[in-house]
């Protein structure tokens, strides 16, 4: 059997979780800051006979704030999700949503075709399709015997 280490934190978080409503206002705790943690989006690699698809999950982040760059065999993503605007009646009782900058990089393999990648934005899903370079067959040719 394992023994684990105590985490007071974790505890208090399950505390709070758990606790019924019924005894009052939600428990007033401040929020603890992740200091030095960055939020790196998930994605999903895929291929098919003619291209590579990538797809990043990129919730709450604007197009504008999205960039895919290439640089030799190599292919980023990156941006950054921003703070929403503030409404003044609302208070956070806690925060789980990361905010900042952020990027991915991939290597390419041999056959991606780096002129020819596209990236589009749609419901929160960046999808970069990087087409595979056609092989061209060699052609037959005789050689005369001298």
């Amino acid at each position: 059997m394992a023994i684990e280490r105590w985490d007071p934190l974790r505890e208090l978080d399950l505390l709070t979780r758990f606790t019924p409503r019924h005894f009052g206002r939600w428990l007033q705790m401040p929020e603890i800051e992740l200091q030095g943690k960055e939020w790196t989006p998930s994605a999903d690699i895929s291929e098919k006979p003619t291209e590579y698809v990538i797809r990043a999950e990129l919730p709450a982040v604007r197009k504008e704030d999205a960039k895919v760059a290439v640089e030799g065999e190599i292919i980023t993503i990156s941006g950054e999700r921003k703070e929403e605007k503030e409404d003044k009646d609302e208070k956070f009782v806690r925060r789980e949503t990361f905010r900042g900058s952020f990027a991915r990089s991939f290597r390419l393999p041999e056959d991606a075709d780096t002129s020819r990648i596209s990236a589009e934005s749609k419901d929160g899903v960046l999808t970069v399709r990087v087409p595979r370079r056609v092989a061209s067959k060699p052609a037959r040719r005789e050689i005369a015997v001298e």
